[in-house]
């Protein structure tokens, strides 16, 4: 079954939930976002979430809260980082709640992972292709958002993320729940020498089986090769010790439905960001 839920009507944005989570779990809003039911004009049209990619900051502003009225949270809650396609991991404090919702002047800076056992604070980040990873500590009742282009993938962001968590709030990796969500398929997803130079370390460091490899790393003809960014994601939540049994691995792709997404690869990089959200309101 799809983890993640397409919910849209005439009035409402577009929004893809993570039902389970949200029905299970009291308080729980996890979620990501589509592309229609906002404000911005084209090449942004019209649920843009991103302020870095040239759209009208109030626009943006506008979806955003359109997006928080949807999910019946307040838009000071709004928490959000500068993505720049690394590894670093960002705790998120009392007095951290609301940075970047309105301006990237106090953005948290340089990092694509964050985290809180705030309740009350909404952690939002940042997407076109890339995967969107999301966690959850029941016990410590923390959550944790992760961005993983190719970058942050080999870097092994998603275990930087569980080993952040364990540090912070002592998170037993195996009682972490965590779900893979909407980006690029291998379907869509085509890289050469370099990028493939690059995941097969990863792949060795993984230590996963050669039939198991190549599927995630299917190389053609043509010396370049189909990439499943989702699942090696997956292999490595399983390798930092969260059970198989409890990550959720979304099936919608980017690139195949550029009517429901934003593809900065299928629309030549001048498009719209969707936003991967969680948070626990206060009790």
């Amino acid at each position: 079954m799809e983890a993640f839920e397409r919910k849209q009507s005439a009035k409402e944005p577009s929004l893809f939930l993570l039902s389970q989570w949200n029905e299970r779990y009291a308080g729980m809003t996890a979620g990501f976002t589509g592309r229609d039911g906002g404000v911005s004009q084209a090449p942004w049209a019209s649920f843009n979430m991103g302020m870095h990619v040239g759209d009208s900051d109030q626009d943006v502003i506008a979806n955003r809260k359109r997006l928080t009225n949807a999910i019946a949270w307040s838009f000071e809650a709004w928490t959000c980082a500068e993505q720049v396609h690394g590894n670093r991991v960002s705790q998120v404090r009392e007095q951290d709640r609301g940075r970047g919702r309105a301006s990237l002047d106090d953005v948290l800076k340089d990092c694509d992972a964050i985290m809180t056992d705030v309740p009350g604070v909404l952690l939002a980040s940042f997407y076109a292709d890339c995967v969107p990873l999301y966690f959850y500590d029941p016990q410590h009742h923390a959550v944790a958002l992760a961005h993983a282009g190719w970058k942050g993938t080999v870097q092994q962001i998603a275990a930087e993320t569980v080993r952040a968590m364990q540090e912070a709030y002592g998170t037993s990796p195996e009682r972490l729940i965590a779900a893979i969500g909407p980006s690029i398929g291998s379907c869509c997803y085509e890289v050469d020498g370099p990028v493939i130079a690059h995941v097969e370390r990863l792949l060795d460091e993984l230590k996963l089986e050669e039939g198991e490899a190549n599927k995630l790393l299917l190389k053609g003809p043509s010396g370049k090769a189909s990439l499943n960014l989702k699942e090696i994601n997956r292999q490595i939540m399983i390798k930092a010790g969260i059970l198989p049994i409890g990550i959720e691995l979304t099936e919608w792709c980017t690139g195949c439905r550029t009517d429901l997404f934003y593809s900065h690869r299928k629309e030549g990089g001048m498009t719209g960001r969707m936003a991967s959200w969680i948070g626990i309101q206060e009790r």
